[in-house]
């Protein structure tokens, strides 16, 4: 069985080399963006026409939510295009699509957890991409998982914790705000979360949640990042408008797991646990 990986060298792409050798019966193609350029449909369709995937898991994204206001049209054409080129190409293939999507989909305004079925209505031009990625998708294939996850950290490239603990050495105080609620990821859960779905031989087709379980604020976050790697530091709760950012953060995108777990059989950890790994 063929997976081929693009943008392999994100931080979702480096966490499942990280766990490839766990699953020998699966050959991974892992390839960056130099070498497959999703918002070139050709560059795709000769790294589909060599490799011969049976799956392909897009990691390849637009994630500088931020920069993202103000580089719509780049945004774009990684978050829309390259989705919508690399749904026609695994229909023209005969490839299942397994793509990462986001919890910046919902605008936040609720304090219970979101289900696939709810309404969208994102608050940034980054959480508008991934959404119109998703519905490119939809249009143009039938074999396709999307999955949807939130505040996504691992020891490998650029998040939360590691700006955290980075922060950590070079002041005595840190200030974090309090009042976004969601749920904290670790980027091997994902992974392996998708190698699940794929191992499983299920064509439960679909939109799926996919985040650790438990409930925090950025503070807590951060608060337990410091705990667990024995940081002291002065560690402040501060509200959003005191730290304004140019994109609207959702103030509550915690995700509802259920389908995934119900359909796979799917075990998940408890945010604080994951963080231990």
């Amino acid at each position: 069985m063929v997976v081929l990986v693009t943008g392999a060298n994100g931080q979702l792409g480096t966490a499942l080399q990280s766990i490839e050798v766990k699953y020998p019966e699966i050959n991974f193609v892992f390839v960056s963006s130099f070498e497959c350029d999703v918002t070139n449909k050709h560059s795709i369709q000769n790294i589909f026409e060599k490799e011969k995937p049976s799956f392909c898991i897009n990691t390849a994204a637009y994630t500088a939510v931020d920069k993202a206001e103000s580089d719509t049209e780049k945004a774009f054409d990684i978050n829309v295009n390259g989705a919508k080129n690399l749904a026609e190409t695994c229909r023209d293939y005969n490839v299942t699509l397994l793509h990462v999507s986001t919890d910046f989909v919902f605008d936040g305004n609720r304090n219970i957890p979101y289900t696939e079925e709810d309404t969208t209505n994102p608050q940034s031009i980054y959480g508008q991409t991934k959404l119109d990625g998703e519905q490119a998708i939809k249009q143009a294939l039938r074999h396709y998982f999307i999955i949807r996850t939130s505040w996504l950290y691992s020891g490998f490239g650029n998040n939360f914790m590691k700006t955290m603990l980075r922060l950590a050495k070079e002041r005595t105080s840190i200030s974090v705000v309090d009042d976004q609620i969601g749920t904290p990821t670790h980027a091997v859960d994902l992974a392996e979360a998708l190698i699940k779905i794929i191992l499983s031989g299920k064509n439960a087709y679909g939109i799926y949640h996919f985040s650790n379980e438990g409930i925090a604020s950025w503070h807590d976050f951060a608060k337990k990042i410091f705990e667990i790697n024995h940081v002291a530091i002065d560690l402040q709760p501060i509200p959003s408008s005191q730290f304004p950012t140019p994109a609207t953060r959702p103030k509550y995108s915690v995700l509802d797991k259920t389908k995934i777990k119900t359909v796979f059989g799917i075990e998940i950890k408890k945010w604080e646990d994951a963080l231990i790994q």
